[in-house]
């Protein structure tokens, strides 16, 4: 049985993750159709909404429903239906089949978490600006913009752990300088060194 472990959503009481081990789920963002066991939660329902993170499934509860009396039946549907891997069709209503929307999700909940409360430590915040083809920006501002180790906090927190929840990201720029977490500014030469 494949393991899967459930994660409070931050802000959405009525939401759970269901953390499952990277490369399950072939299938990334809003779905079309999911397997037989967690389309009859959805027709009865328990679940309002599913979508499908790299790492994770997100279940919606329904109007009326609670986790303390749902929560085992939706576990025991997502198990059944991690077996049948053919059944979680994506849905296609998008240019990018909704996978900056989660990409967005994932910034967001880092912002909001754990990378956000260490700028927020320092005096300075981390705003989310938007996802467009796997890249986030991001506005430094407070005490982080300016700083120069803002960039090994977005390269050594934000990025990698993007990165490691969403391996298709492409880059994380700081829109109030341009560049990228991933990408080093070029350092400045001194004065003797070679100037082609």
């Amino acid at each position: 049985m494949i393991p899967v472990h459930p994660q409070p959503y931050p802000g959405h009481p009525d939401r759970l993750r269901w953390i499952v081990p990277a490369g399950v789920l072939t299938v990334v963002g809003p779905l079309a159709a999911v397997p037989a066991p967690l389309a009859a939660l959805l027709t009865d329902g328990t679940l309002a909404e599913i979508v499908v993170e790299p790492t994770a499934v997100v279940t919606g509860l329904g109007p009326g429903h609670h986790w303390p009396i749902d929560g085992s039946r939706v576990r025991t549907a997502i198990h059944a239906a991690l077996d049948e891997p053919a059944g979680w069709i994506p849905a296609h209503d998008t240019g990018d089949n909704g996978l900056d929307a989660v990409l967005f999700t994932l910034a967001r909940d880092l912002l909001d978490g754990t990378v956000g409360q260490f700028a927020r430590s320092h005096g300075g915040r981390i705003e989310l600006v938007g996802v467009h083809d796997g890249v986030v920006t991001v506005r430094l501002t407070g005490a982080c913009h300016g700083c120069p180790a803002a960039r090994i906090t977005l390269h050594q927190r934000l990025e990698r752990e993007l990165r490691r929840r969403y391996p298709a990201l492409r880059a994380v720029v700081d829109a109030s300088s341009s560049t990228t977490a991933s990408t080093p500014k070029p350092s400045p030469r001194l004065w003797w060194e070679n100037r082609d």
